[in-house]
């Protein structure tokens, strides 16, 4: 039987979670729920029905795991609690410093439903936040430093496009190489978060926007871009769409740390990823725990979840017994 999966919202995101529900044999596109006229939105899975939000309640019996596919500057923060109490549900909430408040949110609402959240699934967080913390437990003297980019990261461009005057935008995040190459010599240096990456800004505004005052809101925004060295370009929407039209992404998670009596050797643990699409490789991790969270459901668990709570076995569609034989 397979796992019926319901997606809320239909942009680039939740387009990744589709075509990853079509590499799974287990797993099942049931809905998708949209703020727009569903008749306005056309997937790419056949007789698949797209129903409005409003509606979303009537399907509470009707799919196992909802994946959330809002932003987090806006969207999250509200959906996912709010649906949290009368579904499963999975997102990709990615605010660092928002976090623990979105888990204590999603929980509340989780437990009282009895269903199971997952929040903060992607690869960052998500993937590299269990290799921070395996790398952190195997080496406890030493240090983790993660790089993102070069690439466009979805939260940060659409935190742009929230702006009043921007008509759309995207956010690329750029390690700054003499950074990387300090740590990958082990020297375990301090840095701040501008001494790691910057971040560069491409902007359509709407016309007769005030352009001084969007920038200033970018540069501004807490969480974001304040603590970062950030550019701001101003393009033409034909640019947009001629050099900017991909969405790919990475990183890479390295940790520094010693090991012997007197601490004489050095060891560094990298785990690096390039993608081609950000979106869709999210949606693929989101799928994976979507299986996951089906899974706890089935066994009686509830509350909200992190990748850290959650057995690596649980993501795969493989057999224990495939995995010991296997991959093991």
């Amino acid at each position: 039987m397979s796992i019926k999966i319901g997606i809320l919202g239909y942009g680039n995101l939740s387009r990744g979670v589709e075509s990853a529900i079509k590499q799974n044999d287990d797993l099942e596109l049931a809905a998708v729920f949209t703020r727009r006229d569903p008749a306005s939105v056309q997937i790419k899975t056949a007789g698949v029905p797209v129903v409005a939000e409003k509606d979303i309640l009537d399907w509470k019996d009707k799919i196992d795991v909802l994946v959330m596919g809002g932003g987090s500057a806006t969207d999250l923060p509200v959906q996912t609690p709010k649906y949290a109490e009368y579904f499963n549900v999975i997102d990709s909430f990615d605010t660092h410093a928002r976090i623990a408040e979105h888990f204590a949110n999603v929980d509340a609402a989780a437990k009282k439903g009895g269903k199971v959240a997952v929040i903060s699934v992607g690869w960052d967080p998500g993937m590299f936040s269990l290799l921070r913390m395996v790398s952190d437990a195997v080496l406890p003297e030493g240090k983790h430093y993660t790089f993102w980019g070069r690439g466009v990261s979805q939260g940060h461009s659409d935190a742009i496009r929230r702006i009043e005057g921007v008509k759309d935008a995207r956010q690329y995040t750029v390690p700054i190489e003499s950074a990387v190459e300090e740590v990958r010599s082990g020297s375990n240096p301090e840095f701040t978060a501008r001494q790691m990456h910057l971040r560069d800004c491409y902007v359509v505004a709407e016309e007769g926007a005030d352009k001084a005052r969007i920038e200033k809101e970018i540069k501004e925004m807490p969480n974001y871009f304040a603590d970062y060295d950030t550019t701001v370009h101003f393009i033409s929407e034909e640019e947009l769409k001629r050099d900017h039209a991909g969405l790919p992404h990475g990183g890479f998670v390295i940790r520094s740390g010693v090991t012997g009596n007197d601490k004489e050797h050095k060891h560094i643990i990298e785990y690096n990823l390039k993608l081609d699409s950000n979106p869709e490789f999210t949606g693929s991790v989101l799928a994976a725990y979507a299986r996951a969270a089906y899974r706890l459901s089935k066994e009686g668990s509830n509350g909200c979840k992190t990748v850290f709570d959650i057995a690596p076995a649980y993501l795969s569609a493989k057999s224990a017994e495939e995995l010991r034989g296997h991959l093991l």
